[in-house]
């Protein structure tokens, strides 16, 4: 798939995948695995660097995670981020130890010397905003390291070894509060060690190809189609290797958006002409959301119907071999842990865990290498629409988990409505790709009010938009006031049943857990 590779050793840190990111922006693939990894596998891996992700333990406790050995034995580069810094130069016979003058957010790091990290990037002398997390510090280097950098709580901040060409650094370079960090990342990988950047989506898409092919031969495969990005991209990925040996099954689960039901079937009916199985099961599930309120049961409840109703329609295709889903790589990554064995799942409407063994089918995961901006890329490859390629994440339960509480036929007309009034509105103002994710939510409250000149019980409605570039984090749209008021004034006067209307502005803090 790529001649150069990076490999990422995680120790738990929460934006471990954002430095995989930085990574394939600059055009080389890597992938993360637990500081764990067995050494046969990390010999393997052909890696032409490693990074050392950060961790919230401790290197100082006597079971603090340490990376495997033989990675200081490799002959490539290596890079340690804050704790891959410090369990480092423990390793190699420095000290790291606890510190009263810790440091958290927004640092300055005083360049003391060159080094090729810096190419480009901070000049020595320079003092340059970066993004601290760390209450430990190094206070003695190995053998061969010396400093080029320096903070106030940080005495050896950044640090190099040019012969063994491993390089450690205190602050985070993978955000994006440390404005030089993806340049000082780029330098690591392709000045250091010298990956040439071939990691590109018309790569990927003849790679991809060739192993779907591989993989299936003359089996039948069924997809599931949700109706979101990944589900579609996958498809028509599928459908350009093995063409009619794909089916793919629709279960409308009546939870979709306005109009999104019958733009999928169009889209794979009329625009590819693509096998498509259309299970109209709205009915049934609502039938089964009836009553419950719990949001993760709510979940549970409709991951449980859509694998039943699956595999009903599933049944009457017959010979199917392999089914395929779109799987991506934060799914893959989040159902790991970083101590290597299987963990919760994060992701409750994924089935990344594997497939209830009655359905005895091979699964196929084209997608399970990808990001969600690179499936996007991936779409747009493979010439899908860009109303499909660009629209914005619609999670599997769908409007269900956007009506806390129960949930009834009126509340999802009254939602649908108003959402389909909010998103028009965002697109009428020119704002749609400059959002992540914009939705309506109907609140389990119902609040007294006057409109005209009689007095109203009715929902109460929230609003919420967000800014991303991974899904990873998220900060609220910044929406005008003139903007909302007229957003606002629609949706009462268009949609009888809400009379308030109101916008959340919370924002999600780096992690990893998808913004729903």
């Amino acid at each position: 798939m790529a001649a150069d590779r990076v490999l990422i050793l995680d120790f738990g840190s929460q934006v471990t995948q954002l430095i995989a990111r930085r990574v394939r922006e600059s055009g080389v693939y890597c992938e993360i695995h637990p500081f764990s990894m067995a050494e046969d596998r990390l010999r393997a891996f052909g890696a032409k660097a490693v990074i050392l992700s950060g961790s919230p333990a401790s290197v100082t406790d006597a079971n603090a995670p340490r990376a495997p050995e033989a990675v200081f034995g490799l002959g490539v580069p290596v890079l340690g981020i804050c704790y891959g810094q410090q369990t480092m130069c423990a390793q190699l016979g420095g000290r790291v130890e606890g510190s009263d003058h810790r440091e958290y957010g927004r640092a300055f790091l005083e360049v003391t010397s060159n080094c090729p990290l810096f190419d480009g990037v901070w000049l020595t002398g320079a003092s340059e905003q970066v993004w601290m997390s760390h209450g430990d510090r190094v206070t003695a280097l190995p053998e061969g390291f010396r400093v080029v950098g320096i903070s106030d709580g940080a005495p050896f901040a950044a640090i190099a070894d040019e012969s063994r060409h491993f390089y450690g650094v205190q602050f985070h370079p993978e955000v994006v509060h440390t404005p030089g960090g993806a340049r000082l990342l780029s330098n690591f990988i392709h000045g250091v060690a010298g990956c040439t950047g071939d990691w590109t989506m018309a790569a990927f898409r003849e790679a991809a190809v060739t192993k779907i092919r591989t993989q299936v031969g003359k089996g039948r495969v069924i997809c599931g189609l949700s109706g979101g990005v990944d589900s579609t991209v996958a498809a028509v990925l599928l459908h350009e290797a093995i063409g009619d040996q794909l089916t793919c099954i629709f279960v409308d689960t009546g939870l979709m958006r306005m109009g999104e039901a019958d733009e999928v079937v169009t889209l794979f009916r009329d625009h590819y002409n693509i096998p498509l199985i259309h299970a109209e099961a709205g009915a049934l599930f609502l039938g089964k959301l009836a009553g419950v309120s719990d949001p993760e049961t709510k979940r549970k409840i409709i991951g449980a119907t859509f694998i039943d109703v699956f595999d009903a329609e599933a049944g009457k295709i017959g010979g199917a071999e392999f089914l395929a889903q779109g799987t991506l790589y934060p799914d893959v990554i989040e159902s790991v842990s970083v101590t290597g064995g299987p963990s919760v799942t994060i992701k409750s409407h994924h089935n990344v865990g594997g497939l209830p063994a009655r359905m005895k089918l091979k699964l196929v995961e084209p997608l399970r290498d990808l990001f969600k901006d690179e499936v996007r890329k991936l779409g747009r490859e493979l010439g899908l629409p860009e109303s499909f390629v660009g629209r914005h994440p619609f999670p599997g339960p769908g409007l269900a988990i956007r009506i806390p509480g129960d949930i009834t036929p009126e509340k999802l007309d009254l939602l649908r409505r108003a959402d389909r009034i909010y998103l028009e509105e965002i697109r009428n103002a020119g704002l749609y790709d400059d959002i992540w994710q914009a939705f309506a939510v109907l609140l389990p409250v119902r609040s007294v009010g006057v409109m005209g000149d009689g007095r109203s019980y009715d929902y109460v409605l929230a609003l919420r938009a967000v800014t991303s570039t991974d899904g990873m984090t998220a900060d609220y749209y910044r929406f005008d006031h003139d903007f909302l008021a007229g957003t606002a004034t629609r949706i009462i006067n268009e949609v009888r049943g809400i009379n308030r209307v109101t916008y959340d502005i919370t924002s999600k803090p780096p992690g990893t857990i998808e913004w729903e």
